[in-house]
């Protein structure tokens, strides 16, 4: 909410600094004799669009910056979760298969034993 109304002041102040540009510049140019060229309203009507079009719209060019990069970040992580979720699956339909794999997966990480044996978990100590 905060950084809404920031970016909506922060919009806002843009808008109010191009208005004020574009009325001195605007003045200047009647005050000169400038090329015909730039003088035309169609021409300032264009540039005006692009412009705003450009900084000023709620997707302007920084905003689109951003999400690219954001999109970028997804279908990366994307394709790590597909991968992860690849990998697990292999490792189901191998538990499922393999009676000698499910074993081993059950005492490594259950710590699962069989009736006539003793299981010992060594932990080894890390420095500081």
């Amino acid at each position: 909410m905060l950084l809404d109304l920031i970016y909506n002041s922060f919009s806002l102040v843009k808008v109010h600094f191009f208005v004020i540009f574009f009325v001195f510049t605007f003045d200047a140019m009647k005050k000169r004799k400038v090329f015909r060229f730039i003088r035309n309203k169609y021409f300032l009507t264009i540039l005006f669009l692009a412009v705003w079009v450009s900084f000023f719209d709620k997707n302007d060019l920084i905003s689109q910056r951003q999400l690219t990069n954001q999109l970028k970040e997804l279908e990366a992580e994307k394709q790590y979760y597909s991968d992860e979720i690849a990998k697990s699956k292999k490792e189901i339909q191998e538990l499922e298969t393999n009676e000698a794999s499910l074993e081993k997966f059950a005492r490594e990480k259950y710590l699962m034993k069989k009736d006539n044996e003793d299981v010992f978990v060594i932990v080894k100590e890390q420095k500081q």
